[in-house]
């Protein structure tokens, strides 16, 4: 009799923990990928290509349009809790992956590179894209999740720009000088 139940128990344990099992897909190309935007904005700077900010202004609207981009990303996955496509937890939305590829891929382009070539931030924006849809394809988002990260990392970006434009007065059109004979303001045009 206590074979039997032994045996019985064994075979419950085991049929509960085979269910527990999830069909994740492994980490893919896009845990590395996400990062190839931001890095080749930074790379193209250490070598001396001609970027339209100073290396204060990368730093500090960098810093910030992820800053921005991640809290709203982690802020609606916790407040959301949409479950995954392959069920392996309830942080779906927003895709976090794409949220960081799109906002490297806004940051090489919006200021730094455009300038040097169209095609950089056509390459940026190409990889940001091969995130989402390998975050698709395997089965960890759906398309509302990265089209919602897309957005998030283009808009944090934006706004990491603009505030960081504000904090350290770079790339401001406005200037005020005060001298020995007075005030003046300068307007780039």
């Amino acid at each position: 009799m206590t074979t039997r139940l032994g045996i019985l128990s064994f075979l419950c344990v085991l049929s509960l923990s085979l269910h527990a099992q999830k069909p994740y897909r492994g980490d893919g190309a896009d845990d590395w990928l996400r990062f190839v935007p931001v890095a080749s904005t930074y790379a193209l700077k250490v070598s001396g290509v001609r970027s339209a900010s100073s290396w204060k202004r990368l730093a500090v609207n960098s810093t910030l349009a992820y800053a921005l981009s991640s809290g709203v990303t982690w802020g609606l996955k916790c407040a959301v809790r949409e479950r995954r496509p392959d069920w392996t937890d309830r942080r779906s939305f927003p895709s976090g992956h794409t949220s960081a590829a799109f906002a490297g891929a806004t940051i090489l382009d919006k200021e730094e590179y455009r300038h040097v070539s169209p095609w950089i931030s056509v390459a940026g924006y190409a990889v940001a894209t091969g995130v989402a849809v390998d975050r698709v394809a395997r089965h960890r988002h759906h398309w509302h999740d990265v089209v919602a990260g897309a957005s998030i990392g283009v808009g944090g970006t934006l706004l990491g720009y603009w505030i960081g434009d504000k904090l350290t007065g770079e790339g401001c059109r406005y200037g005020v000088g005060v001298g020995a004979e007075g005030v003046a303001l300068v307007i780039h045009l």
